[in-house]
């Protein structure tokens, strides 16, 4: 169970609280003042004990108003809407009510009215960036995209609707299961990456559509997530906090990296200069006598800056001419690697064509170039590697495989969905499909397969845990079907493992 700091969803009949009653509003309507809101004895009900029998029938009435219009975003058969938002995952727009935008959200007033005074509204297709064409147009129907709305559209489909579906009701309903969870069934999805995903999606619509109380909310959120998850998944909780000014979340996420192993080369590529050089502060501040005597020799690192630039300039063959005119190699500069987190494949297969990188080669971290490959989930540079030999057995310092990393970063949603014929197949699927296939074609290697009794002993743990949980003969099947090397499970003991 997390900590009593995560966030509370409100189950199907209660509405989110901020500590006042049911009743209470968070967020003042945007535009003209308002009426304070009659009191209890006011209101329905009043008279001599009218106090409760008010409060009740006013709670009753907010509830069945929020039912009726949940059922505007849930009722196919009748369309009331008038506006379209465009989000950037090629489905059909999603359907919304402006007087209902407007009334909870001071951003979607100004836009609307923005509008309605003859104004170019940001975001607006149909006024602005379509010129007065397409469907929308067509119908008087203003469609609106996403990233116009929030800077690079970093809110998907379904926390949008989540989103709307607070907006219309007043209630946090429950995230879908199969939008927070990984497609790694042993994962307990409590801060996978699909997780961290939906929550700083959430974040970036609530901040710049002016909801305060899920930004609260959501903060406590995301400060769970920062000591749960992997490193490279904070980043993301990094760049939402500092584009939120989260100063609690942003603090902890930088006190977070410095701590890590997580190098330089990443941090340049995935955060702003200013973070950057804060946490390079707070790792200079906190060095012992050790690290400052294995500093880096800063000749080294020039011109393995100089061979990544020319990467990033996809000009393989600069990267041939530097290494000429230096000591340095391919495996020095780490440049498979680089390749495979920041390059096209085509650079990557550029880059192998000159049959100078060792392919299983672990960087300071522990990765292959495969690795980085999947947590980048590209079909293409994993196929790359794979054809020039790369190893897919091969696991991470924390014993990880490039399969296990595909699936933590996979939604349960994206593995499971059946592609229709001739529609294109989804990267995340396609990525772990091609990983277990060679996974089944090339068995683990002698180096790789559990032959210490050490390792045989905490596997063999993990398989007792696993039947604990009904999920062991899967698992069994599946090292099976690749050719695990079961004999060193002989501890297990009853008949229902005589079979293995």
């Amino acid at each position: 169970m997390e900590p009593s700091s995560s966030i509370t969803f409100a189950s199907s009949s209660s509405y989110l609280s901020n500590g006042s009653s049911p009743c209470s509003v968070a967020l003042p309507p945007p535009g003209p003042p308002q009426a304070p809101p009659l009191t209890a004895g006011e209101g329905w009900g009043s008279g001599g004990a009218a106090g409760g029998s008010g409060s009740s029938v006013e709670a009753v009435s907010l509830n069945r108003l929020s039912k009726n219009l949940e059922q505007l975003l849930l009722d196919r058969d009748l369309d009331c809407s008038d506006a379209d938002v465009e989000v950037p995952d090629g489905g059909p727009p999603v359907a919304v009510h402006r007087c209902i935008l407007a009334a909870r959200s001071a951003f979607f007033y100004d836009l609307f009215a923005a509008r309605g005074r003859g104004g170019a509204a940001r975001g607006d297709v149909a006024a602005a960036a379509a010129g007065g064409t397409g469907e929308g147009a067509a119908s008087g129907r203003p469609r609106y995209k996403m990233e116009e709305l929030v800077p690079g559209g970093r809110v998907g489909r379904e926390a949008f609707q989540a989103f709307l579906g607070y907006l219309y009701t007043g209630k946090l309903r429950p995230a879908p299961l199969d939008v927070v969870s990984c497609a790694d069934p042993v994962c307990p999805h409590d801060s996978c990456p699909p997780a961290i995903r939906f929550a700083v999606e959430i974040m970036y619509a609530a901040w710049t559509f002016k909801i305060p109380e899920l930004i609260s909310l959501y903060q406590r959120r995301l400060l769970n997530f920062v000591d749960k998850t992997l490193v490279e998944d904070v980043i993301p909780i990094l760049q939402v906090a500092s584009h939120s000014e989260l100063t609690q979340v942003l603090d902890k996420c930088i006190q977070r990296i410095a701590r890590s192993d997580l190098d330089d080369i990443s941090l340049d590529k995935e955060l702003s200069p200013e973070v950057v050089e804060k946490i390079k502060q707070i790792r200079k501040n906190s060095q012992t006598a050790d690290d400052d005597a294995s500093i880096s020799d800063p000749v080294h690192e020039k011109r393995v800056r100089r061979i990544h630039r020319a990467l990033d300039s996809d000009d393989v063959e600069l990267v041939k001419l530097l290494l000429n005119e230096s000591e340095i190699t391919l495996d020095d500069a780490n440049a498979l690697h680089y390749a495979a987190s920041y390059c096209d494949s085509k650079v990557v297969s550029e880059l192998l064509d000159l049959g100078l990188a060792n392919l299983n080669l672990k960087n300071s971290r522990g990765y292959t170039a495969l690795h980085l490959a999947a947590m980048r989930r590209e079909p293409a540079i994993i196929m790359c590697l794979l054809n020039k030999g790369a190893t897919v057995s091969q696991l991470t310092a924390d014993g990880r495989s490039a399969i296990g990393i595909c699936r933590r970063l996979t939604r349960a949603k994206d593995y499971n969905t059946k592609m229709e014929q001739g529609q294109e197949s989804n990267k995340d699927r396609l990525c772990i499909d091609i990983l277990e296939r060679e996974m089944m074609r090339n068995p683990m290697s002698v180096e790789d397969a559990v032959t210490s009794p050490l390792l045989a002993d905490d596997l063999h743990m993990k398989l007792l845990y696993l039947e604990n949980r009904g999920e062991v003969h899967t698992m069994l099947d599946k090292m099976v079907l690749i050719g695990f090397p079961l004999k060193n499970f002989s501890k297990l003991e009853g008949p229902r493992w005589e079979q293995i």
